[in-house]
């Protein structure tokens, strides 16, 4: 066959087969099938945005595309009578659609599938995710199995492909902590389950690690790409600020297993839910912090004005990622072009921030504030006093009343010394103040005060929920806005949140566009599955880990991550008939080495810390900016806690795709890159974890074949094989002849990071011992979920 034939020949194959997998489904779905089309080729010009809208043509709304008339775009069951089947199929280059200046054609595949729903009679959906919504009923596949495994398995029986085998218990109890703690599990741990691997020792593993400390250090990290967390405002020479504990908030709320309805209006309008304990008044100021993640300038002859408009708009853009999964922000200069959401929809939707006090131009304003440790304490302590008050009354003896009283007058003492304001760190709360005028600004032009002044509204489309009844002269707030985001008829919230915490434990969301369930997301492989997440997470109070442990112990979780047919077949893992493998977040890859070489510092919560970072690093945003690195313990802190510049982020994080967190990132890109080795290799807090890991089997096994073994167990969770024995053991010899014949090139390698090499062990051995470590610390696997 020539070169030209075979082009000829595949590209029909290709249009063959889309179309085949299309209706493979069953009949052709417009809201699965042609929505997307009509999105990417033809919403710019002909859907909801009115003033850039051609020929006065909507493809976006039922009533303008299937309407009775003769010129209608589409007459059902009619595709040669139906006008954008003839425009789309023209002869005429220069009357087909899209035209060509778009860049934006159609292919073959694309045209037979709108011919056919035509043909079909053009049944019209609304989007799936405007939807309220519901539980399907459950599918026969899989009786004995789990909710979710039996709408997985129907979809495998569909696709004619068998699932995956089980993984085995040691992949399996490495895959739980990661996903769980995102640290990895002690070979005690491992052994442990690995001796008795049966479903109820399992599920009593799942429920040990969701009662882990860690676990919410393990699910804040997502939710703080969300909002943007950092300790730096962004703008100009991007100064550091003091908002921890905002993150500490994060982190204790899914410790604690807020519901996520309450969360979100804690972060929301913190400061406007009311509460008669004045501790319980602070914990939720704590959590209005969020509304002041924002980035801020304090740049002179910056305009005030100007940056009202920016924060407000951040606010729009980002509020409506975080929580509704959408690209509201499109909408600040110009009706969405794809979804419906309007200008008016952006400028409502702003008011609701308008009582937000703020500085449009300055360094944001910081209140003293204290801790949870703080507030923990004043807590006990005021049981206390009200214990021995209640003793006090019922005593008879006059030394024991002595008694009793001199302990309440010490607690007393110490619960004045804890009110001591001066005492306190600083925090960014919400404070509020008199709501500020927000107009609609044409085009997003902040000079220009002709527009219309908007009343706080949710997206007109979306309608009110029940949660809007009231008179017009009384004016919606943040905390209606909280409750309307987190109403039982809200369709996307429960389904972006549960789409998100989805993706944490299979790699994918079931949509995979975790920041947009609009026409221009993807939708989900498995509908049904998703919604019935969406209800059940709802009918059970929001109840974040009974979500998490309801997908952990089904058995699509607990899969080999290796299926030759599913490769062969479902490269991506869309139809789940295997677990996926991904690379490990930037902040878990330094939580491993730290992990296995027994230095992490596993404290809870507390400032942002200064682990060692490049020299004058930060002296290329502005030459003050003088990095004092952390000493001790803080060095060893988990990731999550490392100070957030926005501007010069920790250069090993950023190697390893950490955002910026200047915007809400729904989802980090993973990237392989030659970088990412060279800071596993060179990275002080690397080779310095490898020397300690190294001391780690020195000391705690005796031969070098069960000091390899020791080494695998400690990171990968697993024995070497035969192989990767052979090639240790040689990387050892090599080593030991090395620094035992250059004492002086030992001794440099020990010297690396701030805790002394120990000085018991000889120095050749040890470094060789390193050097096996920093193997064992750079192998793929080791960064990898499997």
């Amino acid at each position: 066959m020539v070169l030209k034939e075979k082009r000829y020949f595949y590209k029909h194959l290709l249009v063959l087969t889309l179309i085949t997998a299309s209706l493979g489904h069953g009949r052709v779905k417009f809201d699965r099938d042609i929505r997307p089309i009509l999105s990417n080729h033809c919403f710019a010009c002909h859907g909801p945005d009115e003033k850039q809208r051609k020929g006065d043509l909507r493809l976006d709304q039922k009533e303008s595309v299937l309407h009775s008339g003769k010129d209608a775009p589409v007459i059902p069951g009619k595709p040669d009578s139906s006008q954008l089947f003839l425009r789309i199929t023209h002869q005429d280059l220069d009357e087909r659609m899209p035209p060509k200046k778009f860049h934006k054609p159609l292919n073959e595949s694309q045209i037979q599938l709108l011919k056919a729903w035509i043909e079909e009679g053009a049944t019209w959906e609304k989007h799936w995710a405007y939807e309220k919504p519901k539980k399907a009923e459950l599918p026969m596949e899989g009786k004995d199995g789990s909710p979710i495994d039996r709408f997985i398995l129907a979809r495998l029986s569909k696709e004619k492909l068998a699932p995956g085998p089980a993984a085995d218990p040691r992949t399996l109890v490495r895959r739980l902590h990661l996903d769980l703690l995102g640290l990895p599990p002690e070979p005690k741990a491992v052994e442990k389950y690995v001796s008795s691997p049966t479903p109820n020792a399992y599920e009593k593993l799942v429920d040990a690690l969701l009662a882990s400390p860690h676990f919410g250090e393990r699910l804040a990290l997502p939710w703080l790409d969300l909002v943007r967390y950092a300790d730096s405002v962004g703008y100009h020479k991007d100064r550091l600020r003091d908002c921890w504990l905002y993150r500490d908030y994060v982190i204790r709320a899914f410790n604690r297993n807020k519901p996520f309805d309450r969360f979100v209006h804690e972060q929301l309008a913190g400061d406007l839910i009311t509460t008669d304990d004045p501790d319980e008044r602070q914990r939720l100021l704590i959590a209005s912090g969020f509304n002041r993640l924002n980035q801020t300038t304090s740049e002179g002859g910056a305009q005030a004005k100007e940056y009202v408009a920016k924060y407000a708009a951040d606010r729009v853009r980002n509020a409506g990622a975080i929580f509704l999964g959408t690209t509201l922000g499109c909408a600040e200069c110009h009706d969405h072009k794809y979804d419906p959401f309007t200008m008016r929809d952006f400028y409502a939707f702003a008011a609701f921030f308008a009582d937000v006090k703020e500085r449009g131009v300055g360094y944001p304003e910081h209140t003293q504030h204290p801790t949870f440790e703080t507030l923990d304490q004043k807590r006990a302590i005021k049981g206390q006093i009200a214990d021995f008050q209640t003793k006090r009354k019922n005593i008879i003896l006059p030394e024991e009343g002595v008694v009793l009283d001199e302990k309440i007058t010490a607690l007393k003492v110490r619960l004045k010394e804890l009110e001591n304001a001066k005492k306190w760190p600083k925090a960014m709360v919400t404070t509020t103040a008199t709501p500020r005028m927000v107009r609609l600004l044409p085009r997003g032009n902040w000079l220009d005060d002709s527009g219309e002044v908007m009343r706080p509204a949710p997206p007109s489309f979306m309608g009110n929920l029940g949660v809007f009844d009231f008179p017009d002269e009384t004016r919606p707030n943040r905390l209606h806005l909280a409750h309307w985001i987190t109403s039982g008829e809200n369709p996307l919230t429960a389904r972006v949140f549960v789409n998100r915490i989805w993706k944490l434990f299979f790699g994918k969301g079931l949509s995979r566009n975790l920041d947009d369930l609009g026409v221009q997301g993807e939708p989900p492989s498995h509908p049904e599955l998703l919604d019935y997440l969406a209800v059940n997470f709802m009918e059970n109070g929001w109840d974040v880990k009974q979500l998490v442990r309801e997908i952990v112990l089904t058995k699509a979780y607990r899969r080999s991550s290796q299926h030759t047919e599913s490769f062969r077949r479902d490269p991506e893992n869309r139809l789940l008939a295997r677990q996926s493998i991904f690379r490990l977040d930037a902040e878990h890859v330094r939580d491993m080495a730290l992990a296995a070489s027994g230095l992490i510092t596993r404290k809870i919560g507390g400032r942002s810390v200064k682990p060692y970072q490049p020299a004058n690093y930060w002296f290329r945003l502005y030459n003050t900016g003088k990095y004092v690195q952390d000493k001790g313990d803080e060095l060893y802190r988990r990731g999550i806690y490392t100070l957030w510049r926005r501007s010069f982020w920790h250069p090993s994080l950023q190697a390893f795709d950490a955002p910026a967190r200047e915007e809400c990132v729904a989802e980090r890109p993973v990237s392989n890159t030659p970088q990412q080795a060279l800071v596993l290799l060179n990275d002080p807090t690397y080779v310095e974890a490898a020397r300690f890991l190294a001391q780690r089997l020195l000391k705690e096994v005796e031969d070098d074949e069960a000091r390899l073994r020791r080494g695998f167990l400690l990171t990968l969770a697993r024995p070497p094989s035969k192989a990767e024995s052979g090639i240790l053991s040689e990387l050892l010899a090599k080593h030991r002849a090395h620094y035992t014949q250059d004492e002086a090139a030992a001794q440099a390698l020990l010297k690396t990071g701030e805790k002394s090499a120990d000085a018991t062990l000889p120095a050749a051995e040890l470094a060789a011992w390193t050097s096996v470590s920093r193997a064992l610390l750079n192998l793929h696997e080791t960064i990898t979920r499997n």
